[in-house]
């Protein structure tokens, strides 16, 4: 289900479809993207019935099977759970996107007991897809939706980048949460009390017009995911364009760190075609249309961040403070706030005692001269470590502006 979101966006911008038919021996049919809007009310027309008429099982392991009711008496619908108290619970999000608002469903089958993913984080996810179809009516049987299974991962052994996922996995992952994760003696991992849910996925969500080439997924279907969220990572993603390729070009500051709403998602809405009507970006510092997360200059200022955040010389590793050994840490940029060791690497100390620093405090370097570019403040401990503080990549004054 992972796809590269940037071609995603091409393909969606300026495809038009051609059939197989054609007016002459030379003159293709040219057949135009469907609307989002009305396909849309199709797919959740079908979701709605397949959720109507469908129950579920669901074991220990939060395997949960989906199959066609035969008694309702004894097999309440998926629907049934619309909100529900207690789990297994069906829940929905408004999405806004393509100009009008998605409901997108989804079945909270655990909540998880650890952390939340936002939608740009890597997840570590077992998973089974399906698409959506509908069966037309015969004499033997009436029109009805049915699944057909084209992907599964059971044991997941990589990260599953959520801004390069469809949308419908990026907009309700961060819903969900981790579980607990234990090594066993033969070195795999034990994931217990992890998040798990089933995804009812709108084709304007998920693939629309562009499936993979390398699956059988129709147009225009709509997708069914259950999944198990075992774990996360945190992801950095300013990029370049290269010869027509994406480069990674990250700023050193994980997205999560960049979310300035708190909200737990940042968003590109410079794309048009996802967002017709777009509002002003809250993660975005200096508001020049590039959310930071995609910005290698959050605040404007002509300083990249990683400049910005780059420890001097002679503060990455051991060195010497008030005369006594000290360790600032091995990493050459300062990370978003101080690090202590970790205790499952007892051969590398991985410690950074300060985080990026705010504006510096400390006296001016000639207390006779006005606070310049040429004249600046020291940092004191406390700039890196206050909290809460506006660290220096984010603030539009520093560093110092020529008078």
């Amino acid at each position: 289900m992972n796809k590269f979101k940037y071609y995603f966006i091409l393909l969606l911008a300026g495809i038009s479809l051609v059939s197989c038919s054609k007016k002459s021996d030379d003159d293709p049919v040219i057949v135009p993207l469907r609307d989002y809007a009305t396909q849309y009310k199709v797919d959740n027309a079908d979701i709605e019935e397949y959720l109507n008429t469908n129950y579920i099982t669901v074991n220990a392991d939060m395997d949960v099977t989906i199959s066609v009711i035969t008694d309702p008496s004894t097999q309440p619908s998926i629907m049934s759970y619309l909100n529900s108290a207690s789990f297994p619970k069906l829940l929905t999000r408004d999405i806004d996107l393509h100009g009008f608002t998605y409901k997108m469903y989804y079945l909270v089958l655990r909540e998880g007991v650890g952390t939340s993913p936002m939608n740009t984080d890597g997840v570590v996810a077992a998973y089974r897809g399906d698409y959506l179809s509908r069966v037309e009516k015969t004499d033997a049987v009436p029109t009805h939706v049915t699944t057909t299974f084209f992907e599964q991962v059971v044991y997941p052994n990589s990260v599953i980048d959520l801004y390069n996922a469809v949308m419908g996995w990026s907009e309700i992952f961060p819903q969900f949460k981790t579980g607990t994760t234990t090594v066993n003696s033969d070195g795999t991992n034990k994931y217990e009390n992890f998040g798990a849910g089933v995804l009812f996925i709108p084709s304007g969500l998920g693939y629309y017009a562009s499936p993979p080439s390398s699956s059988t997924i129709p147009l225009y279907s709509p997708l069914i995911f259950s999944f198990k969220l075992y774990d996360f990572k945190r992801l950095d993603h300013e990029y370049a364009i290269s010869n027509n390729a994406i480069v990674g070009t990250p700023d050193g500051v994980f997205d999560f760190n960049e979310d300035i709403n708190g909200d737990g998602y940042v968003r590109d809405y410079r794309n048009t075609t996802l967002y017709p009507n777009a509002p002003v970006n809250p993660d975005d510092t200096d508001g020049d249309g590039i959310p930071d997360f995609l910005d290698t200059d959050d605040d404007g200022d002509g300083y990249t961040t990683r400049f910005e955040i780059t420890k001097p010389t002679g503060e990455v590793g051991m060195g010497v403070k008030d005369g006594k050994p000290f360790n600032y840490g091995v990493s050459r940029y300062y990370p978003w706030s101080p690090i202590d060791d970790d205790p499952l690497t007892p051969n590398t100390d991985e410690t950074e005692p300060r985080g990026i620093p705010r504006r510096p405090t400390g006296d001016l370097t000639d207390p006779n001269q006005l606070e310049s570019i040429t004249n600046p403040r020291k940092f004191v401990e406390d700039d890196y470590k206050a909290v809460p503080r506006l660290r220096i990549h984010v603030d539009k004054t520093y560093p110092y502006q020529k008078n």
